[in-house]
Order: C-alpha cells, then sequence, then structure tokens
C-alpha cells in the first residue's frame, strides 16, 4: 500500500510537536524545581542522607536549595547510613563547610546508624546530636580484593594481561597480590585515611594524636561517642532541631521543612541522565570500579 506522503509529514510534524512540548516542559519543571523550596521565615530544613552513600549530586543540590533560602535559617543533616565511597562522602563534607562559611549552621543528627563516610559529612557540621544507641564511628578507610587464583585453577582457565605499567592490574583476582602491590595500595589507604582524621580533628577541635586513638576502625555507640568527643550530646532529631534554631537565632518554636519526596514525571525521561539499576542500588552494591570506600566491612 502507497503511504500518502501528506500524512506522513503531518505524523512527523505531530511527533516533532509532542517532544518539543515535552522538552518545554522539562525545562520549565528544572528551572522552578531549583529554585529555593518556598517556606515560612525562621524554618529550619531538615536533609535525610540513608542507605549507603555513592551519589554526592542530589544532596549538594538540595543542600544548596537550602542554603540560598533566606527563610531557612539552619540546616540539620539527618543521617542513616553506614558510609559510602570515598569521593561522594568528602565532596558532601565539603559542601557542608561552604554552607557554614555562608554563615548558615548546620547541625547532624544521627538514627540509628551513622558510621565511616556518614561520619565524615558530620565532621563538617556546627553540632552532633546523636542517640545513645546509635552506631557511629568507623572511622578508617578499606579496600577489599579476592585472590580466586585456585578457583581459577580448579576451573583449569587462564587468564593474561598485557598492561602498560607494572601497577595496572594490581589488585587482580585471578592471582595473588605482589608485596609491592600491597604497599602501593596500603600507601593509598594511609593517605586518605590521614585525610579522614584530619577532617575530624579539625571538626571536633581534638588532637590528631587522639583522633588516631580513636580511629582503629572500631564502632561506638552514641552514648560513647559523646563521651569521647565525637559527638556533642545524646538527642533525637526534635533536640538537632532545637538547637540548629538557636544556632540560627530562631527564637521561640521553629518550623521544621521535609523535601517532598520527588515524584517521577514523563519529561523526566528527557532530563534526568540514566539511573543504575534499581536493585543494585536499593542493596547498596553499586561499588564497581570503586573499591576505596568509607564503610564497615560488617556493612551494618
Amino acid at each position: 500500500m502507497k503511504k500518502n506522503p501528506v500524512l506522513v509529514v503531518l505524523a512527523v510534524l505531530g511527533a516533532l510537536t509532542v517532544l518539543a512540548f515535552v522538552a518545554g516542559l522539562g525545562a520549565l519543571y528544572t528551572a522552578f524545581g531549583d529554585r529555593a523550596p518556598s517556606v515560612s521565615a525562621n524554618t529550619v530544613a531538615v536533609l535525610e542522607v540513608k542507605g549507603v552513600i555513592i551519589d554526592s549530586r542530589p544532596f549538594i543540590k538540595t543542600l544548596q536549595k537550602y542554603r540560598e533560602s533566606k527563610d531557612i535559617k539552619a540546616i540539620v543533616i539527618r543521617l542513616d547510613s553506614p558510609g559510602g565511597v570515598v569521593g561522594p562522602s568528602q565532596e558532601m563534607y565539603d559542601e557542608v563547610l561552604r554552607t557554614r562559611q555562608l554563615g548558615k549552621p548546620v547541625v547532624a543528627s544521627f538514627g540509628s546508624l551513622a558510621a565511616s563516610g556518614a561520619y565524615y559529612i558530620a565532621a563538617g557540621c556546627d553540632r552532633i546530636i546523636t542517640n545513645p544507641g546509635t552506631i557511629t564511628g568507623s572511622i578508617g578507610v578499606i579496600m577489599e580484593f579476592a585472590d580466586l587464583s585456585r578457583l581459577y585453577d580448579w576451573a583449569k582457565v587462564r587468564r593474561y594481561v598485557i598492561k602498560s605499567g607494572e601497577f595496572k592490574d594490581a589488585g587482580s583476582e585471578f592471582r595473588p597480590m605482589t608485596p609491592s602491590e600491597r604497599s602501593v595500595m596500603q600507601e593509598m589507604v594511609d593517605n586518605v585515611f590521614g585525610q579522614f582524621k584530619k577532617a575530624v580533628a579539625t571538626g571536633r577541635k581534638l588532637k590528631i594524636d587522639v583522633v588516631s586513638k580513636l580511629a582503629d576502625g572500631r564502632i561506638y555507640s552514641g552514648e560513647q561517642a559523646v563521651k569521647n568527643g565525637l559527638a556533642d550530646q545524646i538527642g533525637g532529631l526534635e533536640a538537632a532541631v532545637e538547637v540548629a534554631a538557636k544556632l540560627g537565632g530562631i527564637k521561640g518554636k521553629p518550623e521544621m521543612y521535609f523535601p517532598n519526596p520527588k515524584k517521577k514525571h514523563i519529561w523526566d525521561m528527557f532530563t534526568e541522565q540514566n539511573e543504575d539499576d534499581i536493585l543494585t542500588r536499593a542493596l547498596g552494591l553499586n561499588l564497581t570500579g570503586r573499591p576505596l570506600y568509607l564503610m564497615p566491612s560488617a556493612r551494618f
């Protein structure tokens, strides 16, 4: 059957019109969605950090919105996380410091778990409020490798590598790690660990040797953290909000602002970057290619 050229042209124009309409909606959604939230005066905004820390962008974007709002006088970061990848944790810590430098107080509130990379973020806050039974601490850096060479031998599999330098395949699972490779990896871990300890010492106003004694990877209860100087006081979210309100100069009972969960719209397909596999993100296993992380090995 011969196609009518007029109908073909109309179909193409219709498709282009729909795409343009969706793109326009997406642009409007992005423009208005990026604006600071509309809240009442003397508000304390709460920003949650949950699960394994992999991507810093949503946190930074929201924190910037809160920072730009004149009505939001202080911010509480509610942490319920075992930690995560080094880079994003450091980026979030830096953004907290930047927010404080621009004159907006930031208080950390610990939920059931605020360890390792999550504690890194908290170290940048003005105050740390923790529940007595919160699991926290785990100040340290870890890299994990597997030697599957015997399994390869059992399966009669041989792998070969062509590399540009001695350490390009360091940590490969098909052979044991050499002493020189182990030394290089340990040196890098020690370097990042030093950065972590420095951030804690600066944020908590502790001497580096005191932090070194506390930072052997062990976990603490919230009560122990206060005793050791890793947190300021015992309390829940409301106590953290009260502390933040005082730091922000709010008199009387402050208003609390929680961001609404983001709803997915049709234009998100055109304006958002592709997300990782949903199951992988839910399980917190998106660490492929990023073996250096801040997280308890038990992964609470």
